[in-house]
């Protein structure tokens, strides 16, 4: 990722100085410290947007410890070919059939919510060989 293009950057750099920039960057980046500032125009604002940036910090924080998916529905497309292997015929059909298309509407919503087609990243995403993709 990023850090891998910042390492390769620093092999080809000459400039003494673009090559501390860049070992900064690449510290800060290994190093797992982020730095947030929250600007607000009153003080119960800036109260409000501390809170906000803390509970996302916990969230963060819970998915380290517990481990995480890659997030916009991916893991239940990537799940959507053990639904194939499923033999069934009526009413049961019609469920796998329900259950397939529960799969897909999250990805799609959050792709549309965003301004894009939804059956258009939907597919995308299926396609794509590279599990985190997404």
């Amino acid at each position: 990722g990023r850090i891998e293009q910042i390492k390769a950057e620093i092999e080809k750099t000459t400039s003494d100085y673009d090559i501390e920039k860049l070992q900064e960057r690449l510290a800060k980046l290994a190093g797992g410290v982020a730095q947030i500032n929250v600007g607000a125009a009153t003080e119960a604002e800036m109260k409000e947007k501390k809170a906000r940036v803390e509970d996302a910090l916990h969230a963060c924080r819970a998915a380290v410890e517990e481990g995480l998916l890659p997030g916009g529905g991916v893991p239940m497309l990537r799940a959507l070919p053990a639904l194939d292997k499923v033999k069934c015929s009526g009413d049961e059909k019609i469920g796998v059939d329900i259950v397939r298309r529960a799969m897909v509407a999250p990805i799609k919503q959050i792709a549309e919510n965003a301004g894009l087609d939804g059956s258009i990243v939907a597919h995308k995403v299926m396609e794509s060989k590279e599990k985190n993709f997404g």
